[in-house]
């Protein structure tokens, strides 16, 4: 079945377009822009998308599926169809699962049940070392060759400075990119709140700014000795914005991502000890905050991520401290990242460039692009809808949202993944 995307605002960063145009697609492809090319009788699948956005499906650099090891909290199969319906159409799995994705053998069997899916193409990111203990390599050449997009140790940062340096080598010697979460082991602790006036005020234990920025610069040091392709995750200071600008203006193949809770909320969200904002890094200060806008705004961040961690109930229902860090944020990923845009004044353009042909850029994927032979990835939203984000909109396995109860603006209609619909019906 051939379909025809009509009546829309194609918006796609990669061409520079962003004008009305009529998209075709056939046979899993993009067949034409603009020119209907006369199917000759095939049926064809009309969407009527008439005052709604047509851009390319999103690319996410980070979103736990849980599977295997941790089937409790979500599984392949709840989070593919959750990031589908979002307009996530390809996502990076980082290797924090049980096992860690440290043989080929892992990350065949990810890629395979997701291909049996046949929804949002799932990524793997390897791990850096064997069982993310931060003692041995893995065979991260292997790895690739098995289909990994890149190697990491998740949010585990890696205390031996000399085992980092060796890997980055390593990594450098294939032209691997390596996924590195900044942070000093021994400054963040059992940190759960960033250092300031509210983790005083609640007496929790603080994860001070100066654990990623320290991190952040030895990582940065080894990044420019050893010449690998590093991308650093979830940068949440405003000084360690500082701190990637200077690097890249040297000339370091370094990039960054912040996540989307990130520009929304800041230490003042955990003053209800509201266990969903349990998250790491901690969410910070209004200026630190503000930096990360900025860095958006002006593409020193070249990507915003979901950083979905999606929890069963009981992971959340305990004292702030003792609970599980992370948030359930796949559906919430484009209504935040157009509220950013609105309050920082990103044109359109620019702020879905943020989440599509930026993060497929840096993970050399020709994906996040509406152009005539690419694989027909598409999502096609309404700007200006508004709606509550409750648990029975949340389609992820995991309920945990700090933004239960907001009302966002700018709803997804229909996706197209792979020349799939994923939506039983389309836009009205």
């Amino acid at each position: 079945m051939r379909i025809a995307i009509t009546g829309g605002l194609l918006v796609d960063p990669k061409t520079g377009t962003e004008e009305k145009q009529n998209v075709y697609v056939n046979n899993g492809v993009v067949e034409s822009i603009g020119k209907n090319p006369n199917g000759q009788g095939e049926k064809i699948k009309n969407i009527n998308a008439k005052g709604f956005i047509v851009c390319p499906g999103l690319v996410d650099l980070r979103a736990r599926m849980r599977e295997p090891g941790h089937e409790h909290k979500a599984t392949l199969a709840s989070e593919t169809r959750a990031a589908a319906l979002a307009g996530i159409t390809s996502l990076c799995m980082p290797p924090d699962c049980i096992p860690a994705i440290d043989t080929p053998a892992i990350a065949q069997m990810i890629q395979q049940r997701a291909h049996e899916l046949d929804r949002t193409q799932i990524y793997p990111i390897a791990a850096l070392t064997h069982g993310l203990a931060g003692e041995t390599l893995t065979d991260m050449k292997a790895l690739v060759d098995a289909g990994c997009i890149g190697v990491s140790n998740a949010l585990t940062p890696l205390k031996n400075t000399l085992v980092m340096r060796r890997a980055l080598q390593y990594a450098s010697t294939f032209d691997v990119l390596v996924f590195m979460f900044p942070q000093n082991a021994s400054l963040r602790g059992n940190g759960v709140a960033h250092e300031g006036r509210v983790s005083t005020r609640l007496g929790l234990p603080a994860s001070p700014v100066a654990a990623e920025i320290v991190g952040l610069a030895r990582d940065l040091a080894l990044v420019e000795t050893t010449g690998a392709r590093a991308h650093f995750c979830g940068i949440s200071s405003a000084r360690a914005i500082e701190m990637i600008s200077e690097a890249r203006l040297r000339g370091l193949s370094v990039t960054a991502d912040v996540t989307i809770a990130h520009l929304h909320l800041t230490e003042d969200s955990l003053l209800s000890f509201d266990t969903n904002c349990h998250v790491e890094p901690p969410f910070r200060s209004e200026q630190d905050r503000q930096a990360l806008m900025q860095a958006v705004a002006d593409g020193t961040v070249t990507a915003i991520c979901s950083d979905h961690q999606p929890h069963e109930p009981e992971a959340k229902l305990t004292p702030f401290s003792e609970s599980e860090p992370g948030t359930s944020s796949l559906e919430v990923l484009l209504p935040l990242a157009l509220a950013s845009g609105r309050e920082s004044k990103i044109p359109l353009k620019e702020l879905i460039a943020r989440l599509t042909i930026g993060p497929a850029e840096i993970l050399n994927l020709e994906v996040g692009k509406i152009t005539v032979g690419s694989r027909a990835d598409i999502c096609i939203f309404d700007p200006n809808e508004q709606w509550v984000l409750e648990e029975n909109c949340i389609n992820s396995a995991g309920k945990n949202s700090p933004f239960l109860g907001d009302t966002l603006t700018g709803k997804v209609k229909q996706v197209i993944a792979g020349g799939r619909l994923m939506m039983d019906e389309s836009p009205a």
